[in-house]
């Protein structure tokens, strides 16, 4: 259980013994300024209204019935209220002290929770097309997708991180003709120039653009996703195999059919999708009896649903695919999954050189590889740079700053705080000891690492993976303003308190940066 989770549990008690209902979840926040303590609740200001009485006021009796239970001593040394009517914790130096030995005990296990109770989640990213070398573009969800896939592990889910080899359809085709380098060819490059002398050319134009999807895929895609971004996906799901060679898309199209969910205009079939809050309809037949996209996605939906019986599905799609976002949760709505299925869209990327953008267009084959980045940078700035924004922002990726070596560079302010820590008890294995007590800034520390399961939680409730990189950033802002302003060991004498903490931030630091599957840096 998290602090939060127990100072909700204290202001359930505490509410319930006012006669005060609440069914809501009680909002638990970090204050902005440390003078407001660790934690607040904002419950006062929420049920004032439903009360008729005044926040503060609502406040203060709260807070009386706060001091009555026992088990708030063991936790916090004070509780005050603050305008407009949030309650406010300060944790107890005696629970800080007793918590930050418990990190050394748990070790690498500290954070992980059983929330998850084995609930079986499916997270699918990147998915590009196989038709050419994975690009930055392409390649941004795949650090999101695998973080947010270590999280919901360390939380207790069973999760499944799947690729969905997009192996049919009008792409396959194009790259077929691409490599016969004929009137319709739209992709280009050296792998196309590869994959023209290496085919038999005397096939069917979709026969072709197969086997190029396959070499592609196999000598490409894989390689980089596996051995450059160290990314292992659990399946690698064919299109092609899986839904068209089944007939599981017809099956799905002929059910929705069945209820009346389609009709026919124009040549086309289509599905009704503006009878459940979309501004259109949707074809899922073209009217020369092709499938669309959104045909697949419903035979997909009914794969992993019905099939393979997740509880949760994630898309992690790029923002070029907004448009299709209406559609896919409607389709999941009448397959009769609706609210299990959450699409992530992921921004766009520019890559920025000497202050320019570096323009790039992957079917004129002037683009930079996420193999070719990551040669540049290296795994560990390129992954932690992507894992900084949420998945809703623009990344302006500024090679110059990647490629620096200093505290400038975020990945490397980081693992140089983990360093300094190594070496501190490194030196101090050997030296005496004196004990006195804990410094405030000690313990400020043993605060931010007690915030970690809470960081886990959260990233889980909004899928924002960049809570991770913050948290990473803050401990190294707190670690090197401690080492700036102490002199850790004193004429060859070191207080094994401070060794306590340095040892449990290393512990909470490793973990992050583990997650992450970002280095841990013994020197640098």
């Amino acid at each position: 259980m998290t602090i939060k989770n127990e100072i909700q549990q204290l202001l359930i008690k505490s509410l319930q013994a006012l006669g005060l209902e609440y069914s809501g979840e009680i909002e638990i926040s970090y204050p902005t300024a440390k003078k407001f303590g660790d934690y607040a609740s904002n419950i006062a200001m929420v049920l004032a209204k439903q009360e008729k009485t005044e926040p503060m006021k609502l406040a203060e009796k709260i807070k009386e019935a706060l001091l009555t239970d026992q088990e708030l001593k063991k936790l916090v040394s004070e509780v005050s209220i603050a305008q407009p009517g949030f309650i406010n914790f300060y944790l107890s130096d005696q629970y800080l002290q007793k918590q930050v030995k418990e990190i050394i005990k748990q070790g690498p296990k500290f954070g992980q929770q059983k929330s998850g109770q084995g609930k079986k989640i499916q997270i699918e990213f990147v998915s590009a097309n196989p038709t050419g070398p994975l690009t930055i573009g392409n390649a941004r969800g795949g650090f999101y997708g695998d973080v947010l896939a270590n999280v919901y592990q360390a939380l207790g889910y069973q999760v499944v991180k799947e690729y969905l080899i997009n192996d049919s359809g009008n792409q396959i085709k194009t790259l077929g003709h691409s490599i016969l380098k004929d009137d319709e060819q739209q992709y280009k490059g050296k792998y196309i120039d590869q994959l023209n002398k290496e085919i038999d050319l005397k096939q069917d134009v979709f026969a072709i653009g197969q086997q190029g999807a396959k070499k592609i895929l196999d000598e490409y895609i894989k390689d980089t996703i596996e051995n450059k971004m160290k990314i292992k996906f659990d399946v690698w799901f064919s299109e092609h195999k899986e839904l068209c060679q089944t007939g599981e898309i017809k099956k799905i199209i002929d059910k929705i059919t069945e209820q009346g969910e389609t009709y026919e205009d124009e040549g086309a079939v289509w599905f009704r999708s503006e009878k459940y809050g979309d501004t259109r309809d949707r074809v899922v037949i073209k009217s020369d009896g092709d499938y669309t996209y959104l045909a697949t996605d419903f035979a997909y939906a009914e794969n992993k649903f019905g099939k393979r019986k997740f509880d949760k599905c994630i898309y992690v799609w790029g923002a070029d695919h907004l448009g299709d976002v209406p559609g896919l949760l409607n389709a999941i709505k009448v397959l009769g999954y609706e609210g299990r299925g959450e699409i992530i869209l992921q921004q766009f990327i520019t890559l920025m050189k000497d202050g320019q953008e570096v323009k790039m267009s992957k079917r004129a084959g002037t683009y930079i590889t996420m193999s070719e980045l990551i040669d540049q940078v290296g795994h560990d700035v390129a992954r932690f740079i992507f894992l900084m924004y949420s998945p809703s922002s623009h990344i302006n990726f500024d090679l110059d700053l990647a490629k620096e070596k200093s505290e400038k560079n975020p990945v490397y302010y980081v693992q140089y705080a983990y360093v300094r820590a190594n070496n501190i008890l490194d030196k101090a294995k050997n030296m005496s000891q004196e004990k006195t007590g804990y410094l405030e800034n000690e313990l400020a520390i043993v605060k931010i690492l007690l915030q970690w399961p809470e960081i886990l939680d959260e990233v889980v409730a909004s899928k924002q993976v960049n809570h991770v990189t913050a948290y990473a950033i803050s401990l190294a802002d707190e670690f090197h303003r401690y080492y700036q302003q102490y002199r850790i060991i004193d004429n060859d004498l070191v207080n094994p308190n401070r060794l306590v903490v340095i040892s449990a931030y290393r512990i909470i630091l490793k973990n992050v940066l583990d997650l992450l599957k970002i280095s841990s840096p013994e020197k640098m």
